[in-house]
């Protein structure tokens, strides 16, 4: 028997899913038949790749060296047929997928421009973002990763850091009385419901140590940042926000005093050409979004957070 691509699909299905009935029904095939099928594998390997018991199945050190080769080469596969079907249609999209930025709109529109054309997945899970890189459903990842909570990060990635620190503000109802100043206290917030999105990975945590710092400790509502940027306009709450953040004639975003929370943003690819080909173009998208932000006139120059990296446009001070 010659090993095929649906017999290290099989493979990878039960190592992911843990047990042969698991696996099975996501193949879509029968317990017996899967059974029939690994005993077959490991004629062929020369040894179990499996140890089965009650709890489940658990790779042997020969399962474990199959897998790691068995991985790539799925993915490969992947990207040979998505790859394939996109140039038989005439053309090769660029998909990226993001986090929520403003430079989005600027860097899609250099991209345009030079002949790409880019698709765009919108996901507030960086993590998930990453894995979707790994897995050949996209191309390349705009992500942001929160202070104190690292992002995990697949070794088979390449990646380059847009900016290093990026601090965060807070979005207010412009006639907060904290609205008058450049800089918020966060003892001016205590009293304020807080909205905060718990499926951005890792803000909830960083933003309660935010909190515990301050020996502040607020009312906190769950909710996306589209909810919270309404709730903000009618008073409702504040929230954490981007420094590129537009402001709204009845919405404020100013600078928290001390910079307590931080993100930095980096983009990540398969290929460090796939980076190549997208990077230049967000570095001049971010530069442009930070010179019409008015929160970033709140910084000093020498703090200004401008991108890092080969590329480095002028500080994004406003003519």
């Amino acid at each position: 028997m010659e090993l095929e691509v649906r017999h290290l699909r099989a493979l990878c299905a039960i190592a992911d899913t843990g047990s042969l009935h698991r696996a099975a029904r996501h193949l879509g095939v029968a317990q017996p038949s899967l059974s029939t099928q690994l005993r077959r594998i490991e004629q062929e390997l020369g040894g179990p790749l499996f140890l089965r018991a009650r709890t489940g199945c658990r790779p042997t050190p020969l399962g474990r060296l199959v897998l790691s080769r068995a991985r790539p080469l799925l993915t490969e596969m992947r990207l040979l047929v998505v790859e394939a079907r996109a140039a038989a249609a005439g053309g090769t999209e660029l998909r990226i997928g993001s986090t929520a930025s403003k430079a989005l709109a600027g860097w899609l529109r250099r991209l345009r421009a030079h002949g790409q054309n880019p698709t765009l997945h919108m996901n507030v899970s960086a993590n998930a973002l990453l894995r979707m890189v790994v897995d050949g459903q996209l191309d390349v990842a705009f992500v942001h990763e929160v202070e104190g909570c690292p992002l995990r990060i697949p070794a088979e990635l390449r990646q380059r850091v847009l900016v290093e620190r990026e601090p965060q503000c807070v979005s207010l109802p412009v006639d907060h009385p904290a609205a008058g100043n450049p800089e918020v206290d966060l003892s001016d917030l205590a009293g304020d419901r807080w909205m905060i999105d718990p499926t951005v990975d890792g803000e909830w945590d960083a933003v309660q140590r935010m909190f515990r710092a301050a020996d502040v400790s607020p009312h906190v509502l769950h909710g996306d940042y589209h909810t919270a940027d309404a709730l903000v306009a009618t008073g409702e709450v504040v929230t954490v926000c981007q420094p590129t953040r537009t402001p709204r004639p009845d919405m404020a975003v100013r600078r928290i005093k001390g910079d307590p929370l931080g993100v930095r943003l980096l983009v990540a690819a398969r290929t460090e050409t796939a980076l190549a080909r997208v990077y230049p173009a967000l570095e001049e998208a971010y530069g442009e979004v930070a010179r019409q932000a008015p929160a970033y006139r709140e910084w000093p120059a020498r703090e200004w957070p401008a991108p890092d990296g080969p590329h480095r446009p002028p500080s994004p001070a406003l003519p």
